[in-house]
Parts: structure tokens; sequence; C-alpha cells
């Protein structure tokens, strides 16, 4: 079955499981169920006789199997009729087989047994008259005579054995008070046709050829059976235009009656007694029949004549049949006990989708017990069901059950149920996957909806349209007014495109040409952007004849479009606003801060001057640096760096620049300047954000260096080799504090000494500590060790390795070795 339990149906359903199936989805299973039991009848009803015609034409031709298969469909093609009905005159014209020698006559059949006409005559021969031992009630015309004729019957009918013989016994107790020539007993086949199971006053050529009666309409046994009734056919000619009469020619019975055999359950015997003699059966012969047929049942009943596939397992054309079903399917025989209840069931056919909760599957099941592959079924409603199926013969269907089950690599949750059909005396059961199909058009319509899309079809010939719900909505149009033909496509779109999607429609059907046509149409919720493919299908002579395609919604895809336009444009506006800040900036940075192309000279020291803008974005810094001679000869030394970037930023710096020299120029001290910058950067609306320095102040009597900071990493020191910081005196960032303090040091500078004042950005590397990136200055300075002019260069070119990210400032002070 599906997975390791699919027997377990009933129990895998409950109440609370979820709501019911959809009615209209349940009454589609059901008529596909119904569909496929049809295919199902109707291949085994024709089965047997298409294998029994083979098999007789390779035993008289000597042919293989697919010889006479092929001699079979060419009589067939060459006259004009079907297989089947190929099949049945062949068997009706072929030579039975002969008796064998030592073996005698059949009971009721001649001794011997000649070559068979094309057409035989089914009343060649009555078969043995009476035994002198045999009671023959007489013919009285009352009820007492009738009641005695049976009661001799019911006698006689306990020493039949078989089928055969009760036809036999029959016939003799009913010739001469009914005027039976023959009699004939044919049993329903679970495909609904009927075969002959006992015969009396018929050769064995006609019962050969009738053995077999595909349910075919207008077959008077069948007919008995549905209706339930008998059947009385009294008038030769009306009779053989309303009705298949058995025998060749047909006047060689002129009358019949088929009756029902009814024993408590739908009736699947008839009998047929057929007279050579004209005129109605008379009130007393009809009530005659009908007791007769009443004494058979109990007889049949302990013949328990069960059709041999199902007594013995499944024949090898069957169980073919069944293994090519799609889907999970069983064919059951019922194992009973001594008392007759169903102890069991025998396998003797299975799909090879079917697999017990073992993992066995197919062939593997055939000849096993129910019980013994899905032993937790004898538990289950699904058990009750089949026996009611044995009982009543009415088919029996499960409540649909959930289960999980493996498909396309994936687990998903299924419904199924379980149809089982009684089949003779056995059952077929059919596992039904409930909403494969449903399910297969929700993801249609899950797809149409998440991409936004719907299908149309235009038939040029009938003048018809179908479009799915989702291009009503899309076109904005109600189901109710039905689709728009091809030709009024162009309609629904805007003015301004109505004339490209009428080109496209024209040159389709003109030409058959496909067309990718994108228009717009003003729908409810404001202007909507459609995109309509499709194509045409021709006929033989190429004509455009049918239309297929889709309409897909546009209108999210389109407003993204244009709002990236518009952000492309923002962006290049912007861009240039910030490429023309950029170089304002930078003439503006190259007028306030000169750089000079070669060291300077100060108070005896030789100051190297270096500045890198940044190698990203389009900004530049705020950092700056000066470097001037005091009066008196002392040196002022000055790096700053202002916080952000651009007009603002060098506006700022500008600012500090010179407003800390002045303030040094007119005698303040280095601590007292930073206060009073940091003053200005609180409250001056033309300043900017914050910033940090470091001042310095040189007196080259004395060699002394007296420095302050605000927020600013400390100088380094190079002297005998060997690098190190300064340490830093109190200050915080200019900017950050109302009421800050800022403090002094000093340091003494000897000859061959080398000073560093930098900004951030040549300590600073993405990921790297600030620590890190001074340890790496320090090292750097103790490798680049050397005097001669332009040595600033290798020790930058060794800092700034890769990508810049914000400017570079630095001062290189050198005290030179001797005094100058």
């Amino acid at each position: 079955m599906c997975n390791a339990r699919p027997v377990t149906s009933d129990s895998g359903f409950s109440a609370d499981s979820g709501p019911a199936p959809d009615t209209a989805a349940l009454a589609r299973m059901v008529a596909r169920q119904r569909a496929e039991m049809d295919r199902l009848q109707e291949r085994v009803a024709t089965s047997a006789v298409v294998e029994r015609a083979k098999g007789a034409l390779m035993a008289l031709t000597g042919c293989s199997p697919e010889a006479a298969q092929e001699e079979l469909l060419q009589r067939a093609k060459t006259a004009g009729r079907t297989m089947v009905e190929e099949c049945w005159i062949t068997l009706g014209t072929l030579m039975p087989p002969l008796t064998h020698a030592g073996d005698g006559p059949s009971p009721g059949s001649p001794a011997t047994v000649s070559a068979a006409p094309a057409d035989p005559d089914l009343g060649s021969s009555r078969g043995p008259a009476p035994s002198p031992g045999t009671v023959v009630a007489p013919a009285t015309g009352g009820p007492g005579g009738d009641s005695a004729v049976l009661a001799v019957l019911g006698r006689a009918l306990v020493r039949a054995g078989t089928p055969q013989d009760l036809a036999h016994c029959l016939r003799e107790h009913l010739a001469e008070p009914v005027g039976a020539d023959a009699v004939m007993l044919y049993r329903r086949l679970p495909a609904g046709g009927l075969e002959l199971i006992g015969h009396a006053g018929v050769d064995e050529t006609l019962a050969d050829q009738w053995r077999h009666v595909p349910p075919l309409s207008g077959v008077t046994a069948l007919d008995a059976l549905d209706a339930g009734e008998p059947r009385w056919l009294e008038n030769l000619a009306e009779d053989s235009e309303r009705h298949l009469l058995i025998g060749e020619p047909v006047e060689q019975w002129r009358s019949r009656a088929w009756l029902p055999v009814v024993g408590g359950s739908p009736s699947h015997v008839a009998i047929g007694v057929l007279r050579s003699q004209d005129g109605p059966f008379t009130p007393r012969v009809r009530e005659l029949l009908r007791g007769a047929a009443r004494l058979c049942a109990g007889r049949l009943r302990a013949f328990d004549a069960r059709p041999e596939y199902l007594a013995e397992g499944a024949p090898d054309a069957v169980r073919a049949l069944i293994e090519a079903l799609p889907g999970t399917t069983l064919l059951l025989t019922p194992l009973r006990s001594a008392s007759g209840d169903v102890e069991d069931y025998r396998i003797d056919a299975a799909t090879p989708q079917t697999v017990d909760v073992t993992g066995r599957g197919g062939r593997e099941l055939t000849g096993r017990r129910i019980l013994e592959c899905w032993p937790a079924v004898a538990e289950e409603p699904l058990w009750q069901g089949w026996l009611g199926v044995l009982d009543t013969g009415e088919p029996y269907e499960s409540e649909p059950y959930a289960q999980q089950e493996l498909v396309a690599g994936a687990q998903e949750l299924s419904t199924y149920s379980v149809r089982a059909t009684r089949v003779g005396d056995g059952l077929l059961v059919t596992w039904l996957r409930q909403d494969s199909s449903d399910r297969q058009e929700q993801r249609l319509a899950d797809l149409q909806r998440l991409g936004r899309l719907g299908w149309a079809t235009w038939n040029l010939v009938t003048r018809e349209a179908v479009w799915s719900s989702q291009v009503y909505a899309l076109c904005d149009r109600d189901p109710v007014d039905g689709p728009v033909r091809l030709e009024e496509l162009p309609k629904l779109a805007l003015p301004e495109d109505e004339p490209a999607l009428v080109r496209a429609v024209e040159e389709l059907l003109g030409e058959g040409k496909p067309f990718d046509v994108p228009f717009r149409i003003r729908a409810t919720s404001g202007i909507r952007h459609l995109r309509a493919v499709a194509e045409a299908v021709a006929d033989a002579e190429g004509t455009p004849a049918e239309v297929h395609g889709f309409v897909q919604d546009l209108t999210a895809q389109r407003s993204a479009e244009l709002a990236l336009v518009e952000s492309e444009r923002a962006m290049l506006a912007q861009h240039g606003i910030l490429q023309a800040e950029r170089m304002l900036a930078g003439r503006l940075q190259h007028a306030l801060l000169p750089l000079p192309r070669r060291p300077v000279r100060l108070a005896g020291l030789r100051v190297d001057l270096a500045y890198l803008p940044a190698e990203s974005g389009i900004h530049v810094g705020g950092d700056w640096f000066s470097a001037v001679e005091l009066p008196g000869g002392d040196a002022l030394f000055v790096v700053g760096d202002v916080a952000g970037h651009g007009i603002d930023a060098v506006a700022t710096m500008a600012q500090l620049r010179f407003t800390a020299k002045g303030m040094i120029f007119t005698g303040s001290s280095l601590t007292g300047a930073l206060a009073r910058l940091n003053t200005l950067l609180l409250h001056s609306r033309d300043a900017h954000g914050t910033a940090t320095m470091v001042l310095a102040r040189y007196q080259p009597d004395e060699h002394r260096l007296l420095w302050a900071q605000a927020g600013h990493l400390p100088p380094l020191l190079l002297r005998g080799g060997e690098a190190r910081y300064l340490e830093r005196p109190r200050g915080v960032l200019l900017g950050a504090a109302e009421t800050p303090h800022f403090e002094e040091a000093e340091c003494r500078l000897e000859p061959g000494d080398r000073l560093l004042f930098y900004t951030d950005g040549l300590v600073e590397r993405p990921g790297e500590s600030i620590h890190q990136g001074l340890q790496r200055l320090a090292e750097a300075t103790t490798v680049h060790r050397t005097d001669a002019p332009g040595s600033l260069g290798p020790l930058l070119t060794a800092m700034l390795k890769g990508e810049r990210r914000d400017d570079v400032c630095v001062l290189d002070i050198r005290v030179p070795a001797e005094p100058a």
C-alpha cells in the first residue's frame, strides 16, 4: 500500500481530523472510482473469451500465441468487428475437442461429437431419455399434481452433486409437466457476464460456444438476474427482435423461460427452460417453474460453486490485470471456519505499489494472509466493512483518513479512503487517493496567485473564450461579464497603449506571430501595468485555430523600476553636489593649509611636513598642522583633527588653526589657548562638532619642549635607536565639556632626537586596536632611522599599506646631532 500501514484506514480518521472533504471533490473521486471499476470489469469479462479463442486457434493450427493474436486482430479488422465479437464467432465456428478413447460420454451429452457448422444448432440433441428407475410425476393440471411434481423433484435434487447433475435432474422431471426440451444454468461472473455451469438437452458444441456470455444488452438471463423476476419468451418472432436468443436456428426452441434462483441475497444463478413447442407458459406452468427454481436455491448454496479462480487463486491473466493497475489494489478470497465465519483473507493478486508492514510488496504478497501482512486490521472498522460486502454484496467505502507519505523526496500529508467490492465470493479492495487532482488544481491556483498571472484561451473557430479566475482579477473585470474576445482585448488598455496591442493581435491572427506586449489598464485601485503573452495553434492548413496565452501583473515590478530610476537620478544629483563640495573644500583646504615642498628649519630644528587625504569617499577632512617661528626665536608646532568631513570641517579647521596661532602670538599659554578654543567650539555658531589637538612650544636656548594636548595621541620620541611615546598630560577633546582641565608637560630634546606629531589616520587600521597601531608606528620608526632629507616617505609607505579611510597629517621634527 502507500506506506507501512495503508490497510489501517479507518483508524487513521477521527472526528477531529479536520473538516469533511468538499462534496464536489468527493463526487469527482467517486466518479473516478466507478469509471476505474467499470474498466476493470470490462477487462476481466473480455480477457477470458480472448484467451480461449487464442488457445483454440493455437490448438487447431499449431501457431504461437502471438500469431494467434495477430490472426484474430486481422479477422476482426477485415470483417469490421470488435476483437471480442471476433473471438465469440471464432469459438462458435471452431471444432470442439474430440472425446478420448475410453472416455464415456458425460451425462446428458451425445456419445459422439461431430464438427460444428458455422452456425451450430443449439438443440440437435435432447440427451438421454429418463431411465427406467426415474420417477416421473403425472402431468396433472391441478395444484395437487404440481405439488407432487415438486416433491419428487425435491427428493431427486438431493442426489445432485454438481450443477451439471442439477440441470439433468431438472430436464428429466420437467420434461413431461412443462414440456422442457433443454435446461441451462448460468452463473453471473464478477465482471458482469455469465458462465454456463450446467446444461441438459444441449450438445457440447453449442454449450462450448455459449459457455461464457459477455455483459451485453438483450441477454434475457442477465435481464432476469438484474430484475430478480422471471422472463417469459412466448412469441418467437417478437422475441427474436428484442432479445439475443441462444441457438441457431432460433426456431429450434420456440418458447423459453429464464428464472432467477432467489435465495435471500441478490440472485446470481439463472435457470433457462427451453421448449420446442409454441404457445405461452400457462399460469400453472409458471408457478411450477417458480417452485422448481426455489428448490434449486438451497442445492446451489450447498454446492458452494465458487469460480475456480477464487477457490484456487487468481489465474495468470487476472493476476497480470491486477498488477497492471495503478495505485494500491488487492484481490482477496475469504478463508472461512467450519462454522462459516471469515477467519482471514488470502491475497490472490496485488499491485506493485501495495506494500505491507514488513516492506513486502506486489507478487511477494500473493498467497499470504491479510492478518500475516497487516495484523492490526482485524481490530478496525475496515474488517467489518469487508464482512458487510460479503454478506450484502453492497460496495463499501471507508471514511477518509490522512497519512504522511514520501512524495518526490519530501513528506506530504495525503488523504485516502478504501473501497471494497464483491467479486464472486471474494473482494476487490482499492485504496483511493482522494485529493490528487484537487491538490494539483490548488497548486495551479496558488501558482497563478503568487505569480500574479492567469491563463486565457481563445477558440477562433467557435469564437469561444475561457479565462482563469486570476485573469478576471488582473483585468479588474467581473466574471459575470465573461471574457472578452481576442480582437477586443486592446480595448482594455489605456488609449496610448492600445495601438501596440492592436498591432500585436493583428499579426498573431494574420501571420500566427506570437506576441509579448506590456500595456496599462485603469483599475479601481489605479493604473495597473500588465503583460500579455500569446501564441496561436494552427490547423492542418496552417490557419490559426486557437490561441493560448497568459496575462501577468507587472505593477509592482514597474513601480520598483520607476523608484530605482528616481533613486539613480537622486544619487547622480547628490554625487554631483558632493563632487562640487569636495572640489571646493579641497581648494579651500589648499588655500588655508599650504604645504611646503621641502623641509623647513625652525629654531635650529629641521621639520618635514606631510599631509595625505583619504583615498575612500568623496569628502575632505579636518586634519591640519602649523609649524611657525614665534617672536623671540621660539617655534610653535600644532597638529589637530576636526571631527567630520566636508566644508564645515574645513571651516572649523581654519578657525582653530588661525585662532590658536593668534593666541600663542599674543602671549597665551598653551593650556590657556586650549581652554579658549574649547569655549569657541561650544558657543560659536560657525564652529563644527569636536576636535583633538596637540600644542608644543620649543625653546632652543634651553632645548626645552613644552606641550599640551586635548584628546590627542601622544608624540613619539626616537632617541638612541629606541622609540617611546611621551606621557600625555591631562586634557579632553575640544568641544566635549564646559569646564575642561588642561595641563602642560615638558621634555628636554637632545642632539639626534627625532620627534613625531601625527593624527590618528596614521595609526588606525580596520580590525586593529589603537594600541596595535601605536606599536606598529614605534617599530616602523625604529627601522627607518635615516637622517637624510625625505626620510619621512619610507615611514609613511610602511605604515599606510592598503586603502586609507582617513586623512593623515605628520610633523617630523629632527634635532641636529651638532648645533646648526
